[in-house]
């Protein structure tokens, strides 16, 4: 199994909604992620720049939904994916689990999420 940085729970406000209305507004998103990469020389220098450091990973991911629209919760799982391979170039892969917050259905539901994995 290679080794993982996971980042539970990222809470973020977004334009992302199949319909305009949803998108004129903004919407709340759950995100969790498992980064793959080598820890092994973070592991033996403790010290943070051999290591992934979560702090740039959750600024990107905020100014994200700060600054973009999305219509579709893949495109914006995706453009996460993207940004973090562009911020960190030690992470391997990444699967993250991007969960819209009450969507608005009819039906009671909590939350409509996708998951995808993609390596670099």
């Amino acid at each position: 199994m290679a080794d993982e940085v996971r980042l539970r729970g990222l809470r973020v406000l977004a334009h992302c909604g199949a319909f305009q209305d949803e998108r004129e507004k903004l919407q709340p998103f759950e995100i969790d992620l498992d980064l793959e990469c080598d820890q092994t020389k973070a592991g033996q220098s403790d010290d943070l720049s051999d290591a992934v450091d979560y702090g740039p990973i959750c600024d990107s991911i905020l100014n994200l939904a700060e600054t973009e629209q999305f219509s579709l919760i893949e495109k914006f799982a995706q453009t996460i994916v993207d940004s973090l391979f562009q911020t960190d170039s030690k992470i391997d892969a990444v699967t993250i689990t991007l969960r819209k917050l009450r969507p608005p259905l009819q039906a009671d539901v909590n939350t409509a999420a996708v998951k995808i994995h993609r390596s670099r």
